[in-house]
């Protein structure tokens, strides 16, 4: 009996070595925060109006390894821009390297592409053009200062570009000899619209006098007006809760219609008759996204919402025909693309959420081109949508859509076709990457409530281990995590899965993509239910799996370092390990602080905490620092020191009062010029390094003191590779 039984072991010890071998010869190479700086994503996607071409922006991360001119390169992302032929799916580079190109745009016969860039001999960003057969770029219009969008006329002959005025030389003398107070709110200018004559180089561009401020604009088909969103004023509060969709005239700029649309607004456009217009709009004044599509008409005005209690929200729109419009449609963690005629009449889905991209089978959109999407990215996983531009007779579109395999690439869809297919493999190395399962899990809060996200399993889950888990929560709260893409600088995601961590996302209460109602549902009760749900999310995750519940960390931004905070101080007995970015620590300074209190006040927290004695005792409690006694979670604060959303202040309060309580680890990191988020690529590789070194420390290693506060970013690797 014996030897049968040491026989037996030695069979089970090959075949798991065996297994193990083979495993190993897959698994691909580990995730490192360096992996995750190098992402490139796409972020537009312009299919010509005669469906001959797609141009589409690339976003190219700078590497602060890269040396030249003595000096490492730092700074924002670049933005290149490409061109894919349809035919025959030959993607060809227009505009590469150190480049900032935005807005790009095909003029109305299909024979150039128009962007808006600064370029080497500009004082100011200037609209440029450029021939779909190659060739140098041509400046076609600027003004004194730089153009912040613009429109083409019908005929491809005149444009409209928002712009402000130049600043006053008398301003600028006093400013030149010191005089440089500044009075706050007081002093911003209002975006204008101005009209300029193409191919006229001393031909002056003319302002239009509309009262507000301008930030979008659109050209009617019959060319002779405009539809127009203006705000009060320049501030960003106004922009997000007072723009109104005017149709002003071309010639004498005179206002003919308002649309009131409710709340806020999205994007705005012409049917392709110029007698309706459609938009996307909140449902109402407390409606906290603009997630409704709207149809109006030109002739009285009147705005109706052609999905009416749709239990999703809508993320993109665009005219088929005159009476046709398409959308797409954000529906729990899934997306989908239909179609609805202007009365609302008709419904159709043409892509249902959770379908697979083309790309799976193994072809492209267009015959002969051989999908890249191979190698170690197995998963059958959703496509997820974002964007899509259609062509002139709304029978080919250009998609932007990801996966849990590939950040955003470009797709393409002909009417027909069962899916949108793959263009674009702006990653190929992600192929002999090792990654983690990704599927949608739903639960119950306590209360009953469906809920709902996105887990990452560790890349390799031995069976009969225990694993530390960490949940990211999204920030608004308005916004949720869709099934796609979901690593980036400060979102573990696969670099988590590497390390061999579950990683959950979830889309609490007060997400977006469940309809209006499910995103009121945090409104009034800020830090209430909505962070119990995400104590509910660990509690069902670690019964469910392999989850150590003694080893959970939580990390988000902005609201959802509001969560974090709220996760390591009043519900500290949960978590094991917080880093919180440009989150909130006290409700009632933040108010007084941010650049939104009126759409705070309109969307989250609906009351006023200066009218009731009660209100501000009841903000002072659903603020952080008021549980700082109770903390026994170590928490890793970083932000951005120009930071006007979450004012920086919000993370010294938290990290003062935890210091001088004394009673848990606690680190302040500061982000020299960068804001309600980081910009540059040495800061995010930097984030991404203290966020994990954080989490290892306290949820894989000795716990204690903190980690060193020098981190190792790899400059002298880097330096000796080179």
């Amino acid at each position: 009996m014996r030897t049968i039984q040491k026989r037996g072991r030695s069979i089970c010890l090959v075949a798991c070595l065996l297994a193990a071998m083979s495993a190993a010869a897959t698994a691909g190479e580990p995730w490192t925060p360096r992996h995750v700086a190098k992402l490139r994503s796409v972020t537009s996607a312009v299919i010509a109006p005669d469906a001959s071409h797609i141009a589409y922006v690339l976003s190219v991360p700078r590497d602060p390894f890269k040396t030249g001119d003595d000096k490492y390169e730092d700074g924002p992302n670049w933005a290149e821009l490409h061109i894919v032929r349809v035919a025959d799916g030959a993607t060809r580079p227009f505009i590469t390297g150190e480049v900032n190109v935005n807005d790009v745009q095909w003029t109305p016969d299909s024979k150039y592409i128009t962007f808006l860039a600064k370029r080497p001999k500009d004082k100011n960003t200037s609209l440029y053009k450029i021939a779909v057969d190659g060739g140098e770029a041509q400046r076609i219009a600027s003004a004194k200062t730089d153009l912040d969008g613009y429109t083409l006329s019908p005929d491809g002959n005149r444009v409209a570009f928002l712009a402000k005025e130049e600043t006053p030389k008398a301003k600028k003398d006093a400013k030149d000899k010191g005089f440089t107070a500044e009075v706050y709110e007081e002093e911003l200018q209002n975006t204008r619209i101005w009209i300029a004559e193409l191919g006229k180089d001393d031909a002056k561009p003319r302002m239009l006098d509309l009262p507000g401020s301008a930030s979008t604009i659109k050209w009617s088909p019959t060319g002779d007006q405009l539809l127009v969103a203006l705000s009060p004023t320049p501030l960003v509060d106004d922009e997000y809760m007072k723009r109104k969709v005017h149709v002003v005239d071309v010639e004498t700029g005179k206002v003919l219609l308002m649309f009131d649309n409710p709340g806020k607004l999205g994007p705005l456009a012409w049917s392709p008759d110029g007698k309706h217009i459609a938009i996307m709009s909140a449902e109402d004044i407390h409606d906290p996204s603009d997630g409704r599509l709207m149809v109006g008409s030109v002739a009285t005005g009147k705005l109706t919402d052609v999905l009416p209690k749709y239990e999703g929200a809508v993320s993109a729109f665009g005219w088929q025909d005159n009476n046709t419009v398409m959308f797409l449609g954000d529906e729990g963690c899934e997306t989908g693309f239909g179609k609805v005629e202007a009365t609302g009449a008709n419904k159709k889905l043409i892509v249902a959420p959770g379908t697979k991209s083309q790309a799976s089978n193994g072809t492209s959109a267009v015959a002969g081109l051989k999908s890249q999407d191979s190698g170690l990215r197995t998963q059958d996983s959703p496509l997820s949508l974002t964007d899509f531009t259609l062509s002139r007779d709304g029978m080919n579109g250009a998609f932007i859509g990801s996966t849990a395999n590939y950040p955003p690439e470009l797709f393409f869809m002909k009417h027909g076709d069962a899916a949108p297919r793959k263009l674009t493999d702006s990653n190929p190395w992600l192929a002999n990457m090792n990654m983690g399962k990704q599927e949608v899990i739903r639960y119950k809060a306590r209360d009953g409530v469906e809920l709902e996200g996105i887990l990452i399993r560790p890349a390799d889950e031995a069976p009969r281990m225990m694993f530390p888990l960490i949940l990211c929560v999204h920030g608004g709260p308005e916004s949720h995590e869709r099934d796609g893409w979901l690593t980036n600088y400060w979102r573990p995601g696969q670099l988590g899965a590497s390390a061999g961590y579950f990683t959950f996302y979830p889309n609490y209460r007060g997400s977006t993509g469940r309809g209006v109602p499910f995103s009121k549902l945090s409104q009034g009760d800020e830090a209430g239910a909505e962070f119990d749900d995400l104590v509910d999310a660990a509690k069902y995750l670690c019964e469910t799996l392999p989850i150590d519940k003694s080893k959970v960390g939580v990390t988000g931004g902005s609201y959802g370092g509001y969560a974090t905070a709220w996760c390591c101080t009043a519900l500290t007995e949960h978590f094991a390990a917080g880093v919180m970015s440009v989150g909130i620590s006290d409700t009632i300074s933040k108010k007084a602080t941010t650049d939104i209190p009126n759409e705070d006040f309109l969307v989250h927290t609906r009351m006023k905490i200066w009218e009731d004695e009660k209100n501000w005792l009841f903000s002072l409690k659903r603020s952080p620092i008021f549980h700082v006694a109770k903390a026994k979670t170590p928490i890793l604060i970083m932000g951005g020191k120009n930071d006007t959303r979450v004012h920086p202040s919000q993370s010294l309060e938290l990290y003062r009062f935890l210091k001088t309580v004394g009673q848990t680890p606690v680190r302040l990191v500061q982000f020299p010029g960068e804001g309600h988020g980081n910009r540059k690529a040495a800061l995010k590789l930097d984030y991404t390094i203290r966020m994990m070194q954080w989490f290892d420390h306290y949820l894989k290693g000795p716990g204690g003191a903190p980690p060193p506060a020098e981190i190792d970013v790899g400059l002298d690797k880097a330096a000796k590779s080179e």
